[in-house]
C-alpha cells in the first residue's frame, strides 16, 4: 500500500483501482473501509455507510466468487492526495492488524476461503440494517463484527472471521433485547 501511495501521480484514482490494488482481499478491504468509521461517534456516518454496506451485500450476493463493484461506484474518483492518504492509512491499519492476524492452518484458514463465504452477503446485509437503525450505541457491535470479518478475509485468518460472526450474534442479541424491553415497557405503559 505504501508503494502504491508513493507511485501515484497527479491524476485522480477510481475506486475500482483501489479495490484492484487489494486483489482477492478487496472484499475484506471494503468491509473494513465501510465499517470502521461507524465505530466513531460521527453524526450520520452510520446511516450513510450502512447504505454502502447494503450495496456491498447486494454485490456479494450477485457474485459470491468475485467482487464486481457497481459501475457508478467503481467510477467514483478520489483526488491523488486523498488516494495517497487513503493508501497510507490502509497500510497503517494493515500493519496493526497483521500483528494480530495469523495465516497458519491452526487459525482455521478454511473459514476464510472462498468456498465458505455464502453467508457473507446475508451477514453484511443484517449488520447494515442494524447500523442503519437508530439504536443507542447500536453501531458499535455490528461495525466491529464487519471489521473483524473483513480483516479475517484479508489476512485469511479464520479466527478473525469467526470472531466477526460472534460479534454479529451479539449484535442481534443486543438489538433484540432492546426491542423486547421497549415492547414490554410500551405494553406496561399502555396497559396491555
Amino acid at each position: 500500500m505504501r508503494q502504491r501511495a508513493q507511485g501515484l501521480g497527479a491524476a485522480p484514482v477510481a475506486l475500482a483501482d483501489v479495490a484492484e490494488a487489494h486483489g482477492p482481499a478487496a472484499r475484506g478491504m471494503l468491509l473494513v473501509l465501510l465499517s470502521v468509521p461507524c465505530l466513531l461517534p460521527l453524526p450520520g456516518a452510520g446511516t450513510v455507510l450502512s447504505l454502502g454496506l447494503a450495496a456491498l451485500a447486494l454485490a456479494l450476493w450477485r457474485s459470491p466468487d468475485g467482487l464486481s463493484l457497481p459501475g457508478r461506484v467503481a467510477r467514483l474518483e478520489l483526488s491523488s492526495d486523498s488516494a495517497r492518504r487513503l493508501f497510507q492509512s490502509l497500510a497503517w491499519v494493515y500493519e496493526q492488524a497483521a500483528r494480530l492476524a495469523c495465516q497458519r492452518l491452526d487459525r482455521m484458514v478454511h473459514w476464510a476461503e472462498s468456498g465458505r463465504r455464502l453467508w457473507l452477503a446475508p451477514l453484511v446485509a443484517l449488520m447494515a440494517l442494524l447500523i442503519f437503525l437508530p439504536i443507542p450505541f447500536g453501531n458499535v457491535l455490528p461495525a466491529l463484527a464487519l471489521a473483524l470479518t473483513g480483516l479475517g478475509l484479508m489476512f485469511r485468518d479464520g479466527l478473525g472471521v469467526l470472531l466477526g460472526a460472534v460479534f454479529a450474534s451479539l449484535s442481534v442479541l443486543f438489538a433484540g433485547g432492546l426491542g423486547w424491553m421497549a415492547w414490554r415497557l410500551a405494553g406496561h405503559w399502555v396497559g396491555f
